[in-house]
């Protein structure tokens, strides 16, 4: 039996800086990244919850933010300040699990199943592990707990803010039925108009939609959303400093949804992790995409091929997942491409040979 946990900081940006300056605990505030490309004011990257009920939200630009709550306190990003005490919640984390998958600045994937022998013992672990973060960190987060890390993932949505939800796995299909299509993990919202063309309007309507349909439509992302509405995740949780990986990342000269834009920095980043690659000695299994939007969200796609040491390899595999998972319109900020499973290539000679 997997129990999951996800581990996601509220509002994580903004409750950095009330541990700076506890008066913003009762201010509507929300930090901003500022550049001359994005405007004087920037874009809202996170938002406390009194001003979320102003309807202010993260990408949204700080004037329309601030024309909907005037007394809205902005604030510029301290990065070095956020790194610093998303360290400090992921070495509190790793004292209670060796499986723990962080899969950004403030949300980690963790892996409880021999700690936690049932649900309900999970639930005590969650809160224990909540409270830690809390007291030792200073800061509040919302865990979701279930058998996979989709159920986790939906789970800890529908427990914010400074919430737990459990979801056990004979409740998962009832848990995900009532949600609309466009809510599920994966999902975004030009699929979810693709699917509400289709007859498809809730995660019950693709859970009981025709799998051979979907994979006609959407290709074999139709079946990875068609399983998820079914509850179906068998990704594990992997963690980043057991798996040794190599590479690189660019921030692109403009936030841009553009592929001409994208695509370029997808080849010459895989050209440099090749090289790195073909540098050490290593062969490759996986090779994962990051792509950063302009509210700093990220998202991390992976595919597992068979062992290769070839850069169109990894060239070809950082498109395909751009193409599959990007959402079109959505504008990106950084791209990444990292290749792991790595394995030293048969050809590759120990220093100690050329010295024998």
């Amino acid at each position: 039996m997997r129990i999951i946990l996800l581990i996601d900081m509220d509002y994580f940006f903004v409750a950095c800086e009330e541990i700076k300056d506890p008066s913003l605990r009762e201010k509507p505030a929300a930090v901003t990244t500022g550049s001359e490309r994005e405007g004087s004011k920037g874009v809202i990257m996170t938002c406390n919850y009194p001003a979320r009920k102003f309807g202010v939200h993260s990408g949204m630009g700080a004037n329309q933010a601030l024309g909907m709550c005037g007394d809205l306190v902005l604030l510029k990003e301290d990065f070095k300040f956020y790194e610093k005490k998303s360290a400090d919640v992921a070495f509190i984390i790793k004292k209670y699990s060796s499986l723990v998958e962080q899969v950004s600045i403030d949300e980690s994937f963790v892996d409880v199943s021999d700690k936690a022998s049932t649900y309900e013992k999970a639930l005590d672990y969650a809160k224990t592990i909540k409270e830690d973060i809390r007291n030792s960190a200073g800061l509040p987060c919302s865990v979701g707990i279930g058998p996979n890390k989709l159920i986790a993932k939906m789970a800890c949505d529908a427990a914010k803010p400074n919430g737990i939800r459990l979801v056990k796995p004979e409740d998962a299909k009832a848990f995900l039925s009532a949600l609309p299509a466009g809510k599920l993990y994966g999902i975004g919202s030009k699929t979810a108009e693709k699917l509400s063309r289709m007859g498809i309007k809730t995660v019950k309507d693709l859970a009981s939609s025709n799998k051979m349909q979907l994979m006609d439509r959407f290709g074999t992302f139709g079946l990875e959303i068609y399983n998820y509405a079914n509850g179906i995740d068998d990704s594990e949780v992997v963690s980043e400093y057991e798996t040794k990986s190599i590479g690189r990342e660019r921030t692109l000269r403009r936030d841009s949804a553009e592929d001409g834009d994208v695509v370029p920095v997808l080849r010459a980043l895989s050209r440099e992790v090749s090289d790195e690659a073909r540098a050490q000695g290593y062969s490759f299994k996986v090779v994962t995409l990051k792509m950063r939007y302009p509210d700093f969200s990220e998202h991390l796609k992976s595919k597992a091929l068979k062992m290769s040491d070839k850069e169109s390899d990894i060239e070809k595999t950082a498109e395909e997942l751009f193409a599959k998972y990007h959402d079109k319109g959505a504008k990106l900020r950084k791209v990444g491409v990292r290749i792991s499973g790595l394995v030293k290539s048969k050809s590759q000679r120990s220093m100690s040979e050329f010295f024998a």
